[in-house]
């Protein structure tokens, strides 16, 4: 078995069972009444509802932290280092670790509490301004993180190659979008694997580049890269995702809502207010979520398809971005022919095989000269 196949298998395999024995524990934590427990013990130290609640998610969230964590540090650090795709010291990833963690606090402490006085003071109805607020914050992150979360993990500065911008901004003008900010980030200090994105809203719109690109890569394979990722904003996949995905959050958090009340009973709740009971919330969104995923990633890979069709319209080079896409795949240790129910599954991107492919048939279609 080659490197590549035994890197995914082993990925894949590793996550699978962390997340049924996260989904199992999670049963167990409930059903046996560790939950209750935990709460009754918490309820010694405050007689704050809010803080409570507050003692409770974390402390059940580091108890689960902790005892993933040998698997965590497997996949995440062990992993990458034995296929050489990681340039992390230890004490590195320890620190980018506490940075998430931190970030995590600040943005979550707030929505927390948003959470359980929605929860408190609109009863049955607390997923509908839950997902008001929900998807506000999902618009005020978008805006926020290439200016202010990206630089707390990356260093990013302005792109010095005046030839490769003037590229950029043309294609960005060929798709309709103004775009002055274009930006390389220092990836390298984490990882070999080499990447790029547009991101932001409105005047945070930039584009990133990873150092890792820039050093391995051509000016015309980079090129198509641009493309690609332009073609998501010029087929309006930008806005359809937040549709989609404000669609998706409502009706999930309704979804949620309605089960995790019809469901109190069976592990001996009353109220959906009881803090020990909250648990099931999760358990609901972890059911959901394994139906929602394969088809969410039915839709992303259509989107990459037609991006990958604008790529080649927009640069009219697509023996570079076939060629990219193959360097990227070697690069980032990517799995070439996964099997189609894994595939179907997990993957939010075509195989690479199938990308190729439909690259040389849309060529073929429309007259577009292959090398």
């Amino acid at each position: 078995m080659t490197d590549y196949k035994k890197y995914n298998n082993v990925k894949l395999g590793l996550n699978i069972a962390k997340g049924i024995a996260g989904f199992l524990l999670l049963i167990a934590f409930l059903w046996f009444g560790y939950s209750a427990m935990f709460a009754d013990y918490l309820r010694r130290f405050t007689a704050n509802n809010y803080v409570l609640f507050l003692l409770f998610t974390f402390g059940a969230g580091a108890g689960s932290a902790i005892i993933f964590s040998p698997l965590s540090f497997y996949t995440d650090f062990y992993l990458e280092h034995k296929y050489n795709l990681s340039n992390q010291t230890f004490m590195a990833f320890l620190w980018e670790n506490a940075k998430g963690i931190m970030l995590g606090f600040v943005i979550g402490v707030p929505l927390l509490l948003v959470f359980y006085y929605a929860l408190n003071t609109y009863g049955s109805l607390w997923w509908l301004p839950f997902a008001i607020i929900l998807f506000l914050l999902s618009v005020v992150m978008a805006k926020i993180a290439p200016v202010i979360i990206m630089p707390l993990f990356f260093k990013v500065t302005p792109l010095d190659n005046v030839e490769l911008v003037e590229r950029i901004r043309k294609l960005a003008v060929e798709a309709g979008i103004k775009v002055e900010n274009v930006f390389k980030f220092n990836m390298s200090k984490d990882t070999k694997k080499a990447n790029a994105a547009f991101a932001g809203l409105g005047k945070s719109k930039r584009i990133l580049l990873g150092d890792t690109l820039l050093s391995g890569f051509t000016e015309d394979e980079i090129e198509t890269v641009i493309a690609h990722e332009l073609g998501h904003y010029k087929h309006k996949h930008i806005i359809k995702n937040i549709i989609i995905a404000t669609v998706s959050s409502f009706l999930t958090l309704f979804l949620i809502a309605y089960l995790y009340e019809k469901s109190l009973l069976l592990f001996n709740f009353t109220s959906i207010t009881q803090i020990a009971a909250l648990p099931l919330i999760a358990l609901w969104a972890s059911v959901i979520g394994f139906i929602q995923t394969p088809l969410t990633n039915i839709i992303s890979r259509k989107f990459e398809y037609e991006a990958d069709q604008y790529a080649v319209k927009a640069t009219l080079k697509p023996d570079s971005f076939i060629v990219t896409l193959n360097k990227l795949t070697e690069q980032n240790l990517g799995d070439r022919e996964p099997h189609p129910v894994v595939e179907w599954y997990f993957y939010s991107h075509p195989s690479i095989k199938k990308r190729t492919d439909a690259i040389k048939d849309f060529c073929k279609n429309n007259n577009i000269a292959l090398g």
